[in-house]
């Protein structure tokens, strides 16, 4: 008779959750017999995993921030500020991922600022897709969805200081789809007189009609004519993440008169987005992406065909820009007489080095303020690799402040409009007792107070604000607590390959890890190691908190994250170097990043190594256990690339499938015999027969990326091999496995896996 332990509080936790995951056998669940016969051990194991993980992931995340100046009745040197601030925080109980407002008083004389103060309790913004202040500060709009009569309907809501000010019920007004609330497409801006607003949403599609019209015999020829679109037709999307998003349109909704218009002139082969207002109101800039001959993935994707128009309320279009480059974050200047976006090239790396670039709307032209950056010294500015925050500007629009990838951290720089000079405002690669985190992200820049959120890997992220042009005062003022910082020590590494594994049309080219050491209370105790890979691969693991490097610490592993040849903010030079090498340059980074941290670092266990990552992370880590198959004893992958070469068809990303491996690509692009071996010479499914390590594959149902089939591929290949495997298939969920239910179920079964294979009790 099989015996069943009894539920753990994790099993209550997590029990609704785990009905939902389908597994592909039985014997692969995580409940399986080899855990259910560890007993009363495993049980209290899982609480404590539990317990780390809900604590972990309930510190709240800052997405934005908001400046609203008003005028003292006190003096006029004083000038009080308020601060909105927007965050996100999961509530495992619920399995969601709340959203809620806090906001701030500032008292301020000059530019010193004398008092922060929260203003009343955290508001749930839960159910709202898209917000924004007026400039005056006075209004705020929103857009939310909510039942109508037990039908969902999104509305768009003005409020002001005495409540609702209009509502307008958008999905009865019948002139668009869906509003967008992504970070590709998305915005939500007031036009200079608030009497307008500016978002983006889905072309309405023509419905079906019952009838059909006949025309005469003399016009049709005696042919009928249906007037309805074929529900059967293939509509095109852009991909992972923006399932359903296929024909976008700038919508302008009219505050006074309660009517939405949709902008024409736009070009049939363009597909609108993250537009804002130009000059007085009479016209619109915004991002136009190609959408012919066909879609590519666009969501982490900084490569495809794009360009700045400029388009009058008449619906006269002008391009503003080249139109062979991509283009991303326009801001226009407080003055708006300037504007700054950027620009990088298309295809090859989908994300890569931009160029920051300079349009003069009086004279019509543009400069290039900051340019590519290939390689930098050590320490230095790397170039521009993140978005601009939506205000970006000084007052007196001649500075532009943003924050980008530095080695193995994030900073925040400013630029002269004038001069192009780059200064480091808050510089986490600079040593000194006043620099408490290891990165910045700036959140805004308005009234010339900078918002910025930091983290360091063992501290989770609290915001810290400061004037820009305060000579005598350069010290950050923190909002709210900061006294939050985990026991555990953390180290950023660079390190330099050994000559055989140079590059060599990329020498001297180095990279960097960031290192996560539990606390030890005896020098004899070694630490197990895990190795976390991003994916990307043009992505970047910075020294900022990671729930899941940070639980894992928590948990008694050493946890080592490696910014490979390839990974962003080393320079583009970095970035070119992994095209055509992909699974042999960025597998020797990893394992030479392994060896240096072994080698001088006693207190870690060199025959308990497991790997784990994502997507390119995940090819990454099947390659290595593959490749050293003696070397790892447990391995965690997370919709992993297995055969680039039966990829092909499936991934919204094609082109990086050919420039992958150092080729170019075009839409017109047919596989051939010799561009298929090299995938597939370069994929982990080649070195499959040499694997020995025991696998956790994650894969999401709905993966547009990375085809669930491809982890399904290396199931069967070490099933049949009578190699341990265990495959978890979460049927709703995509390529990142983002839902919070998702998540935590990942993050035990993995620590479990890595406990279990690494003998820790």
């Amino acid at each position: 008779m099989e015996h069943s332990s009894p539920p753990s509080r994790l099993q209550e936790w997590c029990g609704p959750w785990r009905k939902r995951r389908c597994a592909v056998q039985a014997n692969i669940s995580l409940r399986s017999d080899s855990y259910r016969s560890a007993g009363v051990g495993m049980i209290m194991m899982e609480g404590v995993i539990g317990d780390v993980f809900r604590k972990f992931s309930s510190y709240p995340v800052p997405l934005s921030a908001c400046v609203i100046a008003e005028r003292s009745r006190f003096g006029i040197n004083t000038q009080n500020l308020n601060i909105m601030t927007e965050w996100s925080q999961c509530e495992m109980n619920r399995g969601v991922r709340l959203r809620y407002c806090q906001q701030w008083y500032l008292q301020c004389n000059q530019r010193t600022l004398e008092n922060a103060v929260p203003l009343g309790p955290c508001i749930n913004t839960h159910g709202e897709l898209l917000s924004s202040h007026s400039p005056s500060g006075a209004r705020r709009v929103v857009i939310r969805e909510a039942n109508s009569h037990g039908v969902g309907h999104q509305y768009l809501e003005v409020w002001g200081c005495n409540g609702l000010e209009k509502s307008l019920d958008l999905t009865a007004l019948n002139k668009h789809g869906k509003v967008y609330d992504d970070a590709q497409f998305a915005c939500l801006a007031w036009s200079p007189c608030e009497d307008k607003l500016l978002y983006v949403a889905e072309k309405k599609r023509v419905g079906p009609l019952a009838q059909a019209s006949f025309l005469s015999a003399n016009e049709s020829r005696g042919l009928m004519v249906f007037e309805e679109e074929d529900k059967n037709v293939y509509v095109e999307d852009w991909g992972e993440g923006l399932a359903g998003k296929s024909a976008p349109v700038l919508c302008v909704a009219d505050l006074s008169k309660g009517e939405v218009t949709i902008c024409t002139g736009v070009p049939p082969h363009i597909s609108p987005g993250q537009a804002l207002w130009a000059g007085d109101g009479n016209g619109l800039i915004f991002l136009g992406w190609w959408h012919e001959p066909f879609r590519l993935g666009l969501k982490f994707c900084s490569n495809r065909r794009s360009a700045l128009f400029y388009i009058d309320l008449k619906g006269n279009c002008e391009l503003l820009s080249s139109d062979s480059g991509s283009v991303l974050s326009p801001r226009l200047s407080p003055d708006r007489l300037w504007l700054v976006y950027l620009q990088g090239r298309v295809f090859g790396p989908h994300h890569q080095c931009l160029s920051m670039m300079l349009y003069d709307l009086q004279k019509r032209t543009g400069s290039v303020l900051v340019d590519v950056v290939r390689r930098a010294e050590k320490g230095q500015f790397a170039g521009v690799f993140d978005s601009l925050p939506l205000h970006c500007w000084s007052s007196d629009s001649e500075e532009i402040f943003f924050s980008s990838a530095c080695e193995n951290s994030k900073s925040v720089f400013s630029v002269e409009r004038r001069t192009g000079r780059i200064t480091p405002v808050y510089d986490c690669n600079t040593v000194s007792p006043e620099q408490e985190f290891g990165s910045a992200k700036l959140l805004t820049v308005m009234k010339d107070l900078m918002v910025i959120s930091c983290s360091s890997p063992n501290r989770p992220p609290s915001l810290m604000v400061r004037f820009i042009s305060n000579a005598e005062n350069k010290e950050w003022i923190h909002l709210g607590e900061t006294g939050i910082c985990e026991r555990f020590d953390w180290q950023s590494i660079i390190i330099n390959p050994p000559p055989e594994e140079e590059n060599h049309q990329f020498s001297g080219l180095n990279f960097g890890a960031v290192l996560l050491k539990p606390e030890s209370a005896s020098k004899r105790v070694k630490f197990p190691l895990v190795v976390f890979i991003h994916g990307g691969p043009h992505s970047h693991f910075a020294a900022e908190w990671n729930v899941n490097a940070a639980a894992l610490t928590k948990l008694g592993f050493a946890v080592l994250m490696v910014n490979y040849r390839g990974s962003t903010g080393f320079g583009q030079d970095g970035i070119d170097s992994l095209l055509g090498n992909i699974g042999s340059q960025d597998v020797r980074d990893v394992q030479r990043a392994v060896l240096h941290v072994l080698q001088s670092n006693p207190i870690l266990d060199a025959d308990r190594v497991a790997v784990m990552g994502g997507s390119h992370g995940g090819f990454l880590a099947c390659h290595l256990i593959g490749q050293y198959p003696e070397f790892y004893r447990a391995c965690a992958a997370r919709n992993p690339v297995i055969n680039a070469a039966t990829l092909l068809g499936t991934s919204d990303i094609i082109d990086w499938r050919y420039s992958s491996i150092g080729l170019q690509y075009s839409f017109d692009q047919l596989p051939t015999p010799q561009a298929l071996t090299t995938m597939l010479e370069k994929s982990p499914i080649t070195h499959a027969a040499q694997i020995r390590t025991p696998v956790l594959l994650m894969l999401g149902g709905k993966d547009k990326r990375v085809s669930p089939y491809q982890g399904l591929e290396l199931y069967k290949a070490l099933k049949s091999r009578n190699s341990p495997v265990r495959l978890l298939w979460y049927d709703g969920d995509g390529h990142s496995l983002s839902k919070v239910e998702t998540q935590s179920d990942c993050f035990l079964s993995v620590a479990l896996w890595f406990k279990q294979h690494l003998n820790m009790r």
